[in-house]
């Protein structure tokens, strides 16, 4: 398995992989500080060459799909905002219906990089966000450049990308590294050959500058915004881009711009050690665990059961092979949401059975892939891409094992396969074209960031981070496990999203939620 493939395990959307967390709370936030409603309403001026694209009127259709009471549409983007009289690209969008006609519109976005809001607003509306917020605005999915319905990015077939997954490399030999980087030169080149030129062009600030052409096209003098996960980047990139367009704008799930590849990923591997260890407290607490003695102790056995699928893959009863990474994959995807620890103890418990079949779902889930053995998500292409495209990694040996080492140091159980990400840009056919900057947005209206003290996925200094970098920067933070706090942190975070959304009531700054 690449590393490539892998490490998309790890920043994927504020949704949780099982579960219907419920929406609570619809008013005001508790002790927040009552302020003027950023306008919504007012006109923004359009970027010079760019009038034919602001001045579309999307046709609005019901969706291909049954999805119930919302529209799809597309709307055309330079596929180069350098070069706008160049060739475009077409990006998906769905909206829903619960709105009065004439309703501004809230942006969404899952994350990822390379989930598809189209698919969030369709399949999991009522969980992300409240019934007061749909009923304020016309709540807009779309999936960013790259994505899913919008142009996008194509590497792998099916039964390539199920064969990627059932390989085992060891980068930590010689020869297991080299394995690495070709098959990381092998994949690059797949994508290259089966994906057109928005390949080069599917970098975080134009996809933000996107944001900002469909807020044109909509109709709204400011973009109201709720962004997860990446999400959050892609809010800040617009702020920083846009920051008089800027209106109600939400990031949950906070990522830290001014951090490097390493940077994040030894973040998380910290994070989600830490996750592991509150899970195995929480299964030793209850019935049918199947770790012993203290959770320092039953953490210990899940790295035992590691090492034996590093040195052994499991099979499953469907006949594919589970080694290591896509058992780690399944490992941690249950940890986005402690709702689903359950869920998470019952794997781990039948694959110290030897049955991996619980764990290949939760890396199925992870990965796209549905029970027919198709993908119905390109999110491992995307992931990708715009990782590449957003931040040049050193990919020299000496610096990859030192890498490593410090990973493994940060996170015993699952830090070393997360390492070696650099090698995979290195062989990526397009070059980064950006690198990791703080944000700033001076002149942006209040923009709430929010922050989970036991996030694996999004660190929580991450939060504190952004809110100090942003100039209009709210922190709000959730004591609560799990990625993201909207949607699943009771009434406290949500009275504060909704107050601010529907309100325009900014929260306390540094409010925290319990």
């Amino acid at each position: 398995m690449t590393a490539a493939v892998f490490a998309a395990v790890l920043l994927l959307t504020g949704c949780s992989a099982g579960g219907d967390p419920a929406q609570e709370g619809t008013g005001p936030a508790s002790g927040a500080a009552s302020g003027p409603a950023p306008a919504t309403g007012e006109a923004a001026a359009v970027p010079a060459g760019l009038e034919e694209y602001y001045a579309q009127a999307p046709d609005w259709q019901s969706c291909e799909q049954d999805a119930g009471d919302f529209e799809c549409a597309t709307v055309q983007a330079p596929l180069d905002y350098a070069d706008p009289d160049g060739e475009s690209i077409e990006l998906a969008l769905v909206r829903s219906g619960g709105a009065q006609d004439g309703a501004e519109h809230l942006l969404l976005n899952p994350g990822g990089p390379g989930a598809s809001g189209v698919d969030m607003v369709v399949d999991s509306l009522d969980f992300v966000v409240s019934e007061a917020v749909q009923e304020h605005y016309s709540v807009v999915g779309f999936d960013p450049r790259g994505v899913s319905r919008s142009t996008p990015v194509a590497c792998l077939s099916d039964e390539e990308m199920d064969a990627t997954r059932e390989e085992h490399l060891d980068p930590s030999t010689d020869e297991g590294l080299e394995q690495v980087r070709a098959s990381a030169r092998e994949y690059a080149q797949a994508c290259d050959e089966n994906t057109g030129e928005v390949l080069g062009h599917m970098d975080t600030d134009s996809a933000a500058r996107d944001m900002d052409l469909m807020r044109g096209v909509l109709g709204d003098g400011r973009l109201n915004y709720l962004g997860f996960s990446y999400g959050t980047s892609l809010g800040a990139s617009y702020a920083e881009q846009f920051p008089q367009n800027v209106g109600r704008m939400v990031l949950d799930g906070a990522m830290d711009p001014s951090l490097d590849e390493f940077e994040v990923t030894l973040g998380q591997a910290t994070a989600f050690e830490q996750a592991i260890t509150s899970w195995a407290e929480f299964c030793l607490a209850g019935e049918d665990c199947p770790l012993t003695g203290t959770a320092e102790e039953g953490v210990q056995q899940v790295r035992d059961l590691l090492e034996q699928v590093e040195a052994s893959p499991l099979t499953s009863t469907d006949g594919r092979q589970v080694p290591a990474a896509t058992f780690v994959a399944g490992l941690i995807t249950p940890l986005y949401a402690d709702e689903n620890w359950p869920l998470l103890t019952q794997a781990v418990s039948d694959a110290m059975e030897g049955n991996p079949d619980v764990m290949l779902y939760l890396a199925d889930l992870n990965a796209g892939r549905d029970e027919d053995g198709t993908y119905s998500t390109n999110i491992n292409d995307a992931f990708t891409a715009i990782n590449c495209l957003d931040a040049s990694a050193p990919s020299d040996t000496e610096t990859l094992r030192a890498q490593a080492q410090q990973l493994d140091e940060a996170s015993p159980t699952i830090g070393r396969f997360l390492a070696y990400a650099g090698a995979s840009c290195a062989e990526w056919p397009e070059e980064a074209v950006d690198e990791p900057a703080p944000a700033s947005a001076p002149g942006a209206a209040p923009i709430v960031v929010i922050g989970t003290q036991g996030d694996p996925a999004t660190p929580y200094e991450w939060a504190p981070a952004l809110a100090d970098q942003l100039e209009s920067g709210v922190l709000v933070s959730w004591d609560g496990q799990g990625h993201t706090a909207y949607g699943r942190a009771g009434d406290c975070i949500g009275n504060a999203v909704d107050g601010y959304l529907v309100d325009g009531t900014v929260p306390e700054d540094g409010l925290e939620c319990s």
